[in-house]
């Protein structure tokens, strides 16, 4: 087995969990199951762990006669905001900022007149790869919204009657107190789906590494590659 060129702090690398290729492809199609039930029109993958989930969903999320679901990218990066005093759940000691986000205007593929692309009435998954402080989550989720009731309202019509729906996917929820909670109506329709719930561990995902041979094998040998 190589290792690493970078050195690891012993400690650290013996708590991580390594999870494979297979593994990711695995809890996604068994997740794709219930995903279904909430039947996306649009998959909104938070960058850069989402983009491979998202992708192979897409795969198991396919109707026979019927389009692929849509994929779009958003790229966000969390930072500590050291000089944050606020105990809101907007600042919680963290900051997010936007690297990436939804063009709206000139989408090419849209049918209607003006060709801007709206969420209004779309049934929309978010998908990213872990849920672990829920702090990214919650701004994609409400930035998100925010978007969506900006449309209605430039439409004319309202919010809760545009049949506009979010759900979230994750591949893993870590066991541990979140720094803010998503909306109870999200997480008590079945709209909040986390193919598995682990330990508040530092996840190795595969597509992370530099090294997959000896990163698929760690995998194995903690019983994360099936």
């Amino acid at each position: 087995m190589s290792g690493n060129p970078i050195a690891e702090d012993p400690e650290i690398e013996a708590t991580k969990m390594y999870i494979s290729y297979n593994n990711v492809h695995e809890l996604c199609q068994k997740s794709s199951v219930l995903i279904k039930k909430f039947k996306p029109d649009l998959m909104i993958a938070i960058g850069g762990g989402g983009f491979i989930p998202a992708r192979i969903l897409r795969s198991f999320l396919k109707e026979p006669g019927k389009p692929n679901v849509r994929i779009m990218a958003i790229i966000l990066s969390l930072y500590e905001d050291l000089d944050s005093v606020s105990t809101t759940a907007e600042t919680t000691g963290l900051k997010v900022i936007r690297n990436q986000w939804i063009d709206y205007n000139n989408d090419s593929s849209s049918k209607v007149a003006d060709n801007n692309f709206s969420l209004v009435g779309k049934r929309i998954l978010i998908v990213d790869e872990v849920d672990d402080t829920r702090t990214t989550l919650h701004y994609a989720l409400n930035e998100l919204m925010k978007d969506a009731q900006k449309q209605c309202k430039e439409r004319g019509i309202s919010y809760e009657s545009s049949n506009t729906e979010f759900g979230i996917f994750v591949l893993h929820d870590k066991i541990k107190p979140k720094k803010v909670q998503l909306p109870e109506r999200l997480m008590s329709s079945g709209n909040y789906i986390c193919a598995k719930r682990v330990p508040d561990v530092w996840i190795a995902y595969p597509w992370e590494s530099t090294d997959i041979a000896s990163h698929t094998e760690r995998a194995i040998e903690q019983g994360n590659d099936i």
